[in-house]
């Protein structure tokens, strides 16, 4: 934890590439991040400047219950997945996602570039995630950990 400002790109990349069980993890390869507000100590949100490589995507199609979550497009083109639609982003765009809408979101980067951006997402206990298009299931133990399950409840 760290009290000192710094270049943001001095905070190492995380080790955990993913929360997602075989066979997605596969999915988010090309993603690296720096958990910036983790750095800093930050307990009630969380801010992350992520990368994705050409051809990478920064999570499966989702949407959360009660975590507000926001992004802005440092450099490059992502396509944002929003529902049903999809949206051209450029460096200087952003958008944020109320909890609870039941409206999916995802970054795709079908450039040949990489893409990096901030995201911020609180951290309120409770808050569960559904993945529309995968068989996944995400919760929350009474412990705060994290319990990933097939949708009828089958482990992984």
């Amino acid at each position: 934890m760290s009290t000192l400002p710094l270049a943001a790109l001095e905070i190492p990349v995380s080790t955990r590439k993913s929360i997602y069980p075989p066979p997605f993890a596969a999915l988010v390869e090309g993603r690296l991040k720096r958990r910036l507000g983790d750095h800093f100590g930050l307990a009630n949100f969380g801010v992350n400047l992520t990368e994705l490589a050409p051809g990478a995507i920064s999570a499966l199609l989702h949407h959360h219950t009660l975590q507000d979550e926001f992004i802005y497009i440092v450099a490059g083109d992502p396509v944002l997945l929003l529902g049903e639609k999809e949206h051209q982003l450029r460096s200087g765009d952003c958008c944020g996602f109320k909890a609870g809408n039941g409206l999916a979101h995802q970054l795709v980067n079908r450039t040949n570039r990489p893409v990096l951006y901030l995201e911020i997402g609180d951290r309120t206990p409770g808050d569960t995630a559904a993945y529309p298009r995968d068989d996944l299931a995400f919760d929350k133990s009474p412990d705060g950990s994290l319990i990933l399950t097939h949708k009828d409840g089958r482990p992984y």
